[in-house]
């Protein structure tokens, strides 16, 4: 018996074996005018197998591009389209460049963090605690959608304190909303007549 792990790696598996098996065959063939023959016939069978995107421009040339491929660059047939390059298609695509922001609190988001330190500049007056009180509000709403099983306030207050450096300081007379009413949780009614009897 002939396991997978004993054969020889595919190229592009998505052909299957039996491609890829027909392309090591074409490679043997010493006529050139037979092996273009046996290209062609290649190329339907990949055609078969792998449809998808059949109806597409540059279809014909994925299929050529892919016969070379398989053959590991070293099929010597008349190609209809430019032939790929190995170095071109084996390079690496260059990484994504991720944000260097550094999140304090992953809880919140960069938006609610810069607009803490915004708000934090701003004159003092009424205008800037009804900020804060919203504010305070909308980050115990975050914080319940991460973890809504505990939900610490004092632990909030101190958030808001360090996501300021310290300019802002909620009272003590400070109530943050219920946990109910920030995710809009409303009260199921009570069927009063439930265990009314009949009369």
């Amino acid at each position: 018996m002939e396991y997978n792990t004993q054969r020889k790696k595919m190229i592009i598996p998505e052909y299957g074996r039996h491609i890829q098996k027909m392309v090591d065959y074409c490679l043997t063939i010493e006529d050139r005018e037979e092996r273009n023959k046996y290209a062609q016939t290649i190329i339907v069978a990949m055609g078969q197998v792998n449809p998808v995107g059949k109806d597409t421009p540059h279809y014909k040339q994925k299929l050529w591009d892919h016969l070379y491929i398989i053959s590991d660059y070293k099929l010597d047939v008349d190609f209809p389209f430019p032939k790929p390059v190995r170095e071109e298609k084996d390079e690496k695509p260059t990484p994504l460049k991720y944000s260097q922001n550094n999140i304090s609190f992953r809880t919140y988001g960069t938006f609610l963090e810069a607009l803490v330190k915004k708000v934090a500049s701003m004159q003092e007056g009424e205008e800037k605690q009804n900020h804060i009180h919203e504010l305070a509000q909308h980050m115990k709403k975050l914080y319940l959608q991460y973890n809504i099983n505990t939900c610490d306030e004092t632990i909030l207050r101190n958030h808001i304190n360090i996501l300021s450096e310290g300019k802002i300081t909620l009272g003590e007379d400070f109530q943050f909303k219920s946990n109910k009413e920030l995710l809009g949780m409303k009260k199921k009614p009570q069927n009063n007549n439930k265990n009314n009897k009949k009369k």
